[in-house]
């Protein structure tokens, strides 16, 4: 795997919003933020862009991303916010200047279409953690891990045990972000490995009977068969419908490995949660699990 360069004082990272439209007011707390830290800001073009719920129109948001990859200033691309939109302008990316002049990219949820694309087509580490849009409500602990990770210090957990969690000690590169994206590019032209990896789940706001499906899905494409471990981070406001599932969103997952036998840690810290802290993806990891669940990049 390629590792851009970690950023220094006085390094620009880019803010550009590749899917839901966002203002300049909701994101100034994080250029605040990011400028304390000694880094200078660009804003791209899709800042206060609308075009209905995205950002400016595909070709907008493409371009937006695209000159950001280009500028060899820019050593970071921040996504401002998730939504939905990455995915109609990911195949259009020229990404082949990317590694020449690897930078970071850095964000969650609908961004986990980027993050595949980096890690699998093109072999480059990223960065799942916090967006500018939620700032305001994430932790202290989450915004330094996001610090500590662009700056390159090692990134160590300690979390609490689980009633859900199978013990062991392993280590593996670590793969995942949204479960609802990864479900939606199996059988796409974006590769999704998992054998001999560490697999990082996190998902919000579905129905319960829904995150079944994409857990049998991925078993059924083998793609939990053959992890090292499996992490799981924060499963957030579950829907159900009026007859109950039965089950919570934590117990169908662990339903799904019952009969495998790598460790599984339940209740990360990351996802759609205000304690999202960063993960290196594409990147080896050491996990234990066992009275408390460690986690070192």
């Amino acid at each position: 795997m390629i590792r851009p360069p970690f950023l220094q004082n006085g390094d620009t990272v880019g803010i550009t919003c590749p899917a839901r439209k966002i203002t300049r007011d909701e994101i100034q707390l994080a250029v605040t933020i990011l400028e304390s830290w000694g880094l200078k800001v660009h804003l791209g073009n899709t800042i206060e862009k609308i075009h209905h719920q995205y950002a400016g129109t595909d070709q907008e948001r493409l371009e937006d991303v695209q000159q950001m990859l280009n500028n060899p200033e820019i050593k970071a691309i921040i996504a401002a916010r998730g939504g939905y939109g990455t995915v109609r302008i990911m195949d259009n990316l020229n990404l082949s200047k990317l590694k020449e002049q690897p930078k970071w990219l850095v964000g969650f949820s609908d961004i986990t279409y980027l993050h595949a694309h980096f890690n699998e087509l093109e072999g480059i580490e990223t960065l799942h953690g916090a967006m500018p849009i939620a700032f305001p409500k994430n932790t202290a602990e989450a915004l330094q891990s996001l610090k500590d990770a662009l700056l390159g210090k090692t990134l160590t957990y300690n979390i609490p045990s689980h009633g859900l969690n199978r013990n062991g000690d392993m280590e593996g590169k670590v793969l995942g972000g949204n479960l609802s994206i990864l479900y939606s590019i199996l059988g796409t032209q974006t590769p999704f490995n998992t054998d001999n990896c560490i697999l990082f789940l996190e998902d919000l706001d579905e129905y319960l009977y829904h995150v079944d499906r994409m857990m049998m899905t991925l078993k059924r494409s083998g793609k939990l068969a053959r992890l090292k471990g499996l992490i799981i981070g924060g499963m957030s406001d579950m829907k159900d419908n009026a007859i109950g599932f039965g089950k919570s969103s934590e117990e169908i997952i662990r339903e799904h490995i019952e009969e495998y036998d790598y460790p599984v840690c339940f209740g990360f810290p990351a996802g759609h949660i205000s304690d999202n802290r960063s993960i290196f993806l594409g990147r080896e990891a050491h996990l234990s699990v066992g009275d408390i669940c460690q986690f070192t990049q």
